[in-house]
């Protein structure tokens, strides 16, 4: 007899909320990319190894438990096309890459972060890291992961979009309110 496994009602929430979305976006871009767990790029100017190692670099720099791999690929990505286009680039990563233990992307998370540490003051290390946050925190990916629904003044602000809606806070008295907005 298989054992089911328990759900609270927001682990339930939660994915039945992605199942759905995953159903209502199966024709966009994004279910591309986010089909299955295993991923898959197109590195050109780095090796396999080479990408597997800095992608681990970036999930161990900015780690998220439940962040989908293919948020850490696309950075990896981003920066193999950088290297393609630019010497300097693919040099830092080749003498920095040399500087990682061997088989980095299969050690414990505490010896990656060791490792990482012995050379955080290099410049491979801050490249890195500053690359990451930049790739990282811009993926539509991550956006979906966090809950950020993107930009809000093409939408007209996040006054009338439900971001005024907290109603766990105490109204505001409206002598603190500052001024009315002009009626039109």
């Amino acid at each position: 007899m298989i054992a089911a496994e328990s759900l609270d009602r927001r682990q339930l929430l939660k994915a039945a909320t992605g199942l759905l979305t995953g159903l209502v976006v199966a024709g966009s871009p994004l279910a591309a990319i986010a089909q299955s767990r295993a991923w898959a790029i197109d590195l050109r100017a780095l090796s396999s190894a080479e990408g597997a190692t800095l992608a681990a670099m970036a999930r161990t720099l900015f780690p998220h438990d439940k962040l989908d791999e293919v948020a850490y690929a696309q950075v990896i990505q981003a920066i193999d096309g950088e290297a393609q286009k630019d010497e300097n680039t693919w040099r830092l990563l080749q003498v920095g890459l040399q500087e990682m233990p061997q088989d980095f992307a299969g050690l414990p998370e505490v010896q990656r972060v060791a490792a990482l540490k012995k050379i955080e003051s290099t410049t491979f290390f801050q490249t890195m890291r500053l690359k990451t946050v930049q790739y990282l925190y811009a993926s539509p990916v991550a956006y979906a992961y966090f809950g950020y629904e993107g930009e809000a003044f093409s939408k007209g602000g996040y006054l009338l979009r439900g971001f005024n809606d907290l109603h766990w806070l105490p109204d505001v008295p409206r002598e603190d309110s500052g001024p009315l907005p002009i009626s039109r």
